[in-house]
Formats: C-alpha cells, structure tokens, sequence
C-alpha cells in the first residue's frame, strides 16, 4: 500500500493556491478548479451538533490513503498488549471544531484528537455510539480492532480491544509477517454486533491481501466476537464493508467496487462477486491514482475508485463511493444508479479531500458525510470528522 506522507506537512498555512473567502464562493471555486488555499491553526469555535437519534444508524468512515509516493512500512512488531479483566480504565476526549479556509462556514468538525485512520461509527439499540478504525502503528503490527463509545459523538470512552487477529487459520502467514489490520467497520444489524477488517498482503504484494468479517457472539459491542470464516479470507482485497438492501438481504463489499451477497446466516459468501463500474469514462490521467492501471488495466478508467468502497441508498438510487486522486486530493468520488449491481452513471468528485468516507442520515432527515483527511491538502491528517452534505435536483451530493 502507497500512502501520503503527512510528516512533510507543515501545521500552518497548508494550501494550495488563494484564499476564497465565503461558503459559497468557496464552493464555486472548487467546482470551477480554482486553487484555494487553508490553515489548520484557526479554528471554528461554534461547530455544528447533529442529531443522531434512531437506533443501529450504521455509518462508517473508512479510509486508507494511496498515492505514488511510498513510505516505509517496517515499523516493527509491538510487544502484546493485555487489558486488565475489568478492561482498561475510561479515557475520555472530547470532539474538536471545526477547520476553517476551504471549509469555512461548512460545518466540518473533529470528532476526537486520537490518530484514527478508515473511521468507522454505528449506533446501538440504546443510542450509544461505537466507533473503530485502523489504530497506531498504521503501517506496523498493530494487533487489532479497538472500539470507542460515546452517548453524543462528542465525548469518546475507550474500551481498548475488542478482537486481536491470529486465531483464524487464514491469519497465520500475516501474523508471521506482522502485519497490520485495516479499515475494520462496526455494524449494527440483524440483532447483533458485526465487524469487518482487512490485511494487507503478507507477502508485500495486492495479491495475498484479504478482508473477513466478525460477529458479536454476545450480541454486545464489546463482543466476544467469532471469525465467521475462519478457513479463509471472505474477500480478496482489502476495505471490507457491509450494505443492507430494503429487503433485507446483506452484501459484503470490499476494494474497488466489489460486491456479493452473503449467505443468510452471514457465514460466507452465497454467489460470486460483483464488480461494478460506470457506463461513462474518465479518461483524464489526474482523475487517477498510479495505481489504477494496476488494478482495473492501463487503458480501463470506467470504475468509480479504486479503494475505500461504501453504499448507501436514497429515494430509490444507490450511492456507490470509493476513494479517488483528483489532482492529487484523496476525494470521494460517486457514481449513482436505480439498480443494485448497475449500471452506474458518471462518476464525480464529491467530498473534496475526503476519500473512504461513508454517508448516514441523522433522526432529523439530516445527510452527513464522515471525514478523515489522509493527502497532505486536507484540513487535517488522520483523525475522524463529519460535515452536512446535501442533495441537489438530480441527485448528486455535495458539502453543505
């Protein structure tokens, strides 16, 4: 995996071109190609609070960055780590404001300071919030899935990990080579808890990357949580993700627009994978990362991105996501269609800068986008955000 390098980044007056001032200046702005520039030192001291009412709202916000420029990868392997039987004690940090400059006005805003990457939050029975993602060391053996709760999405609770990979016979090479765990999502669905993850290749290439899924045997977050196929891996890539459909059949997702049906007891796979792509190309080479010609062929440029993949669905259209270069930003790119498996229309850059994000509805109708920030532009690095988009008449979302 290629990753930004955010550490040559400096904290003040990270931009790219003029500052435009005004909400909607700055959108047209961005629409129109206008280089803008941002600050990361000042800072919104009135961010917006959503409401987040109604019960297993499942959302997600993950998101692995990839560039052309490589990082070292080798940080070592940590000494394991026990919690203590009553678990570890409660950390609690609040939500930071929001980023001003090219989000100024647009109601983007931390959710907590702790270095998170491939951010991911659904919502229980009993409104609590849970949220996971890839934890420090990002590029190293990192163990495991941690989760957070929180009763607001303002004030997080660390309850340290919930699940350390190794046990599943398909484990044992990428323990071997320690390997980190990626992009894990929490679900809330079918009366229980679920998790997804993924790995990268223990021998160094895409190839023997793969992605699985977990289930609460308790019912509770907190788990214990069983390898639902242990054998082998569920999926062939990495940036696992789940989508259930009005009729309530689920779907695992993962990578670049890969899709399945699961089983009715979610035990594996029920028929072969989907790969959906869009009936319009976008030929322009600053539309793509270095690795897509990897990925989909030198000269394929009908799929919708090439990681971080999500999907949601509105007034009877599917939203398909994934994570895409746009002229070097680490974008969210969407393409929409009425049917499941497609067609999917053109593609788009939607959220700027915030690539393997999720979309979620909050009790008040209100559609919000989570937020990361992985390329060296955005508003901030490696720490989870959510802003308000909308839609507008024919359907395409955009920050509000």
């Amino acid at each position: 995996m290629a990753c930004f390098d955010s550490s040559t980044v400096s904290n003040e007056g990270v931009g790219f071109g003029s500052v435009v001032a005004g909400r909607f200046s700055l959108l047209l702005a961005w629409m129109a190609g206008t280089t803008l520039t941002f600050s990361t030192a000042s800072l919104n001291t009135n961010p917006v609070t959503p409401d987040f009412s109604g019960l297993c709202g499942l959302y997600h916000a993950h998101s692995y960055a990839r560039s052309d420029v490589q990082i070292a990868t080798d940080h070592g392997a940590e000494t394991a780590r026990k919690l203590p039987p009553e678990g570890p004690p409660p950390v609690v940090e609040k939500a930071g404001a929001s980023q001003s400059g090219l989000w100024a006005g647009l109601g983007l805003r931390k959710l907590m300071d702790t270095p998170l990457r491939d951010t991911s939050i659904c919502q229980g029975p009993d409104g609590t919030w849970y949220l996971t993602g890839t934890v420090e060391p990002f590029w190293g053996f990192n163990e495991g899935i941690k989760l957070w709760k929180s009763p607001d999405l303002t004030n997080w609770t660390a309850l340290g990990f919930v699940w350390k990979y190794g046990a599943s016979p398909w484990h044992k090479k990428f323990l071997e080579a320690k390997k980190p765990l990626w992009a894990p999502e929490v679900h809330c669905l079918k009366g229980t808890f679920w998790l997804t993850y993924s790995m990268p290749g223990w021998d160094g290439t895409a190839r023997t990357s793969g992605s699985g899924l977990l289930k609460s045997t308790t019912g509770k977050p907190e788990g214990p949580y069983v390898d639902m196929q242990p054998a082998e891996r569920m999926g062939d890539e990495i940036d696992a993700s789940l989508f259930e459909d009005d009729n309530g059949a689920v779907y695992f997702l993962w990578h670049s627009g890969k899709i399945a049906r699961l089983k009715p007891d979610m035990s594996g796979l029920a028929e072969p994978y989907h790969w959906l792509r869009t009936t319009t190309s976008d030929p322009d080479p600053k539309h793509h990362s270095g690795l897509c010609a990897g990925i989909f062929g030198k000269d394929s440029f009908d799929h919708v991105g090439y990681e971080g993949m999500f999907l949601f669905k509105r007034a009877g259209r599917y939203y398909l996501s994934c994570s895409e270069n746009f002229d070097g930003r680490y974008s969210c790119s969407v393409a929409m269609s009425t049917n499941l498996f497609g067609p999917y229309g053109a593609r788009y850059e939607a959220i700027p800068h915030g690539g393997h994000n999720v979309f979620f509805q909050d009790g008040k109708g209100q559609w919000w986008s989570t937020f990361f920030g992985s390329d060296g532009t955005a508003p901030w690095q490696e720490r989870p955000g959510i802003l308000p988009i909308r839609f507008d008449e024919s359907g395409r979302l955009r920050p509000e």
